[in-house]
């Protein structure tokens, strides 16, 4: 691992232990070039993913990518990072195991929108105003309605 201060190869793991939900290791290191303390994170990836994006360009997947655009989606809301880092490593997981080398950004956004829509209404509709590129107030308004019919079925169930 390089050293982020002096770009030395020469680093130590002093401590290894996983995260709370056991799916990332968390392994703190020491320079033996400069003495500078980091934190590095670790991941278990089950395949390469690369991403067929929508004028037919593939390119690699980055995870990092996806957290930023659903951070966007979150910013100014009230979302228990913890949550946000679930829900990323869940879309990633459910990415990998779905057997393909290849997936379409159509998928991956559907995929996206669907597990915001369970965590944040707000930014369901933000990352869909994005994603399905809206371009009039009617886009909104449709993807409000769905979420209301949403709400409205959730009343009659319950009201049952």
């Amino acid at each position: 691992m390089r050293c982020p201060s002096c770009n030395s190869l020469d680093t130590q793991v002093k401590d290894s232990r996983p995260t709370e939900d056991s799916s990332v290791i968390r392994r703190r290191r020491v320079c033996v070039s400069c003495n500078f303390r980091f934190t590095t994170f670790e991941r278990v990836q089950l395949r390469e993913l690369t991403v067929i994006k929508r004028n037919g360009r593939r390119v690699p997947f980055d995870r990092d990518k996806l957290m930023r655009s659903v951070q966007v989606s979150l910013r100014k809301r009230q979302v228990d990072p913890e949550r946000v880092e679930k829900m990323v490593s869940s879309i990633v997981r459910e990415l990998e195991s779905a057997g393909e080398a290849e997936i379409s950004s159509e998928v991956i956004g559907e995929t996206v929108m669907e597990h915001l829509r369970a965590l944040d209404d707000v930014a369901y509709v933000r990352f869909a105003s994005v994603y399905r590129n809206f371009r009039e107030a009617k886009d909104f308004e449709a993807v409000l309605g769905e979420l209301s019919g949403e709400e409205d079925a959730r009343v009659v169930t319950i009201r049952k």
